[in-house]
């Protein structure tokens, strides 16, 4: 006889693992129940939300017994706010979830016995790593600018003064620029409504150089006194350099828009990475960790042992954040980059380091990689979230580059293509690096290394 459960029912879970989206997992009789704010280890009081057959969503009601890996948040929002999941759960045990995530998928989805999955890559701190943050506003019900992210699982904002996952130079900026945004009288941005002007605060910094940058996104360029506020910041803020507008005037749910306009300072933060001088722009991606990217770099750079005569590919290559070091060390680089304004940049930034001997395309990958007319030694592949293209992955498998490199922010695609890859023997995968580019969440980031 099959169970029936119901939604709005309470029941007791015991939670043994932990979802790739951060939830808590325990088993119910034959159902499986995800429970957010649950760790490993914990016996808890559960309300059954979103009933299925096989599994259901559950809301905490009361925790009976906790876990050894829980923990007091460093948040004092952290049980509202949807910007961490994990700050309640000790970081040994998430880097020990993280490496576990990455096992399961391989195995799942790729079919590998034994993965060859190295310890996590950590942060040089667990707190006060984000070198940047983009908080969407909104008006209290008093009439108040507020700026935070919105509570899980809805769109509720939880108004911040501070933020202990971000850079804490950062933190004096967050509460003074929305006191500034009051004072101007500019109207917030209604997503209901289509209506107000501006939508997001940015704030950016250099980790090594401390240079920031301020940005708001605005729907229209038409922000009064926008420029004697500007100056104001740049005033007030040594480390200030430059405040931008980006205009978004689309509903949509993407922070940036198209454009962005210098106010007053410059357009970009300068940066070092590796040795080298970056350019980072407001809209501009570069990884939020800049210390755990820069470690990941240096396995790369050992695991690979390039010798100077190699010709190297770097797919997806945004600004030339890993294709610039690697040049360094090889005869030829080239790098494909969809969006023009990356590869603007990427130019940039090997001129200012006087690295000559790389080239930068402007494409879809899937269609610049057939096209190259040679074979590379080693591609490096860092694709966004979906993964790579199918003609990516038959490209590869034609032209047969001695090594790859896949570098992915999201598991479950990585052990998608990583299968497709190794199929009937082709290649054969060495290694995997995780690294937790975003302590005190379920991401988690992860380099595959794959020989013929």
């Amino acid at each position: 006889m099959t169970n029936i459960w119901r939604q709005g029912e309470l029941i007791e879970v015991a939670i043994a693992d932990l979802s790739d989206t951060g939830d808590g997992v325990g088993r119910y009789e034959e159902l499986v129940v995800f429970v957010p704010d649950t760790v490993p280890g914990d016996r808890v009081q559960v309300r059954l939300l979103h009933v299925k057959p096989k599994y259901a969503h559950g809301k905490l009601v009361q925790l009976l017994q906790p876990s050894p890996h829980r923990i007091r948040p460093s948040c004092i929002v952290a049980d509202k706010c949807g910007g961490c999941q994990w700050q309640h759960i000790d970081y040994e045990y998430q880097l020990e979830a993280k490496r576990n995530q990455v096992i399961q998928a391989l195995q799942r989805i790729s079919g590998f016995a034994a993965p060859p999955v190295d310890p996590v890559l950590t942060s040089v701190s667990p707190l006060g790593y984000r070198n940047k943050a983009t908080y969407p506003l909104s008006v209290s019900t008093t009439g108040h600018v507020q700026a935070g992210y919105y509570q899980k699982g809805s769109h509720h904002l939880v108004n911040l003064n501070q933020c202990p996952v971000q850079d804490s130079r950062l933190n004096p900026m967050l509460a003074e620029v929305k006191q500034d945004i009051q004072k101007r009288g500019w109207k917030i941005y209604n997503e209901q409504r289509h209506q107000g002007q501006i939508r997001h605060l940015g704030l950016r910094i250099g980790r090594r150089t401390g240079e920031m940058l301020l940005t708001l996104v605005v729907t229209d360029w038409n922000l009064s006194g926008i420029t004697e506020q500007a100056e104001a910041w740049l005033q007030r803020y040594p480390q200030l350099v430059g405040v931008s507008l980006n205009r978004n005037p689309e509903r949509t749910n993407a922070i940036f828009g198209a454009e962005t306009r210098a106010i007053a300072g410059v357009p970009y933060l300068k940066e070092k990475f590796a040795d080298l001088e970056f350019q980072v722009r407001p809209d501009t991606f570069f990884q939020v960790s800049t210390e755990t990217a820069e470690a990941l770099l240096e396995v790369i750079q050992s695991e690979l042992n390039l010798q100077g005569h190699e010709v190297l590919v770097d797919a997806y290559c945004g600004i030339g954040t890993l294709t610039l070091p690697l040049a360094k060390q090889v005869r030829q680089a080239v790098g494909l980059e969809l969006q023009a304004e990356a590869v603007e940049q990427a130019i940039l930034n090997a001129d200012r380091n006087s690295i000559y001997n790389v080239t930068f395309q402007v494409g879809a990958v899937e269609n610049l990689l057939p096209q190259m007319g040679i074979i590379p030694d080693v591609v490096i592949l860092d694709p966004p979230r979906k993964g790579c293209d199918r003609q990516v992955i038959d490209s590869l498998l034609r032209s047969k580059p001695a090594r790859i490199v896949y570098v992915s922010c999201k598991v479950a695609t990585l052990a998608r293509d990583l299968k497709l890859l190794c199929q009937g023997g082709t290649y054969r995968l060495t290694r995997v690096q995780p690294a937790d580019f975003f302590p005190q969440t379920s991401h988690v980031e992860a380099a595959a290394f794959l020989v013929l």
